[in-house]
């Protein structure tokens, strides 16, 4: 497998089909917190994440879903967004909350690195509590080109999405042994999210809290609890999976 790391959307190069040198395999990062918050979403029983990246799209998709079947989820800089049922925290989302419905969602970053890869043949989400069951899933589906897109800020480098990607890395390193075949690193990108990972993987959610996102949290309130949950290495074994366009669900 010969993996490629991009730090934000607007890195990602235009989709091309497998047998055109495109990816037959992409990973979606935001750690901070979209993809961590759709794990635990689906892990606690929510039917799929419907992800948009334009909120009138969300508007209309989710006006045309029954009524108790249906949450809204919306995040802006951090916060959630005025009208929504939820804003972009993994402890939101408790069974009680979610269970057997439709999380239509939007918030500042992820969302539009999903937009980008939507087209891949096998788009799956990631963060650091299921970082090990998705490496597992993509070997055993046999992917040969991985495409691993982090969420950044606004366009900018984020340390935590980084972070992930190489922890997904040494993951896929670790498990890639025969039949699977080696992993290659096919950009200094992926390379230097080993080296972060490897850096930080005793301690990661100090390095959630020194870097700028994290930081912005913190002066937006108490997010401790957020910030430890969002660095729980391996703690989960769901998979979002996307099984249509934007729409992504337990795989």
């Amino acid at each position: 497998m010969q993996i490629f790391y991009f730090h934000t959307s607007e890195a990602v190069p235009p989709v091309t089909p497998p047998g055109a040198g495109g990816p037959d395999a992409a990973v979606v990062i935001d750690v901070l917190r979209a993809t961590t918050t759709i794990a635990w979403a689906l892990q606690n029983g929510a039917e799929a994440i419907q992800a948009f990246a334009d909120l009138q799209e969300l508007e209309a998709a989710a006006e045309a879903w029954p009524a108790e079947r249906r949450l809204r989820a919306g995040e802006r800089g951090g916060q959630r967004l005025g009208g929504y049922d939820l804003g972009n925290s993994p402890l939101a989302v408790t069974p009680e909350c979610v269970g057997g419905k439709r999380i239509f969602m939007s918030t500042t970053n992820g969302t539009r690195s999903l937009a980008a890869v939507r087209e891949v043949p096998l788009l799956l989400t990631a963060c650091l509590p299921n970082r090990t069951a998705v490496a597992r899933r993509l070997l055993e589906r046999g992917c040969r080109r991985l495409w691993v897109v982090g969420s950044g800020w606004e366009g900018a480098y984020s340390l935590e999405d980084s972070l992930a990607a190489g922890a997904l890395a040494s993951a896929l390193c670790e498990l890639a042994v025969a039949p699977h075949g080696e992993v290659q690193f096919g950009n200094d990108e992926m390379l230097a999210a080993l080296a972060l990972w490897q850096q930080w993987r005793q301690d990661p959610e100090t390095c959630l809290r020194v870097a700028s996102h994290g930081q912005r949290l913190i002066g937006l309130g108490d997010h401790d609890a957020d910030l430890a949950c969002c660095s729980a290495v391996d703690t989960l074994q769901v998979v979002p999976e996307q099984t249509e366009p934007g729409v992504l669900r337990a795989g």
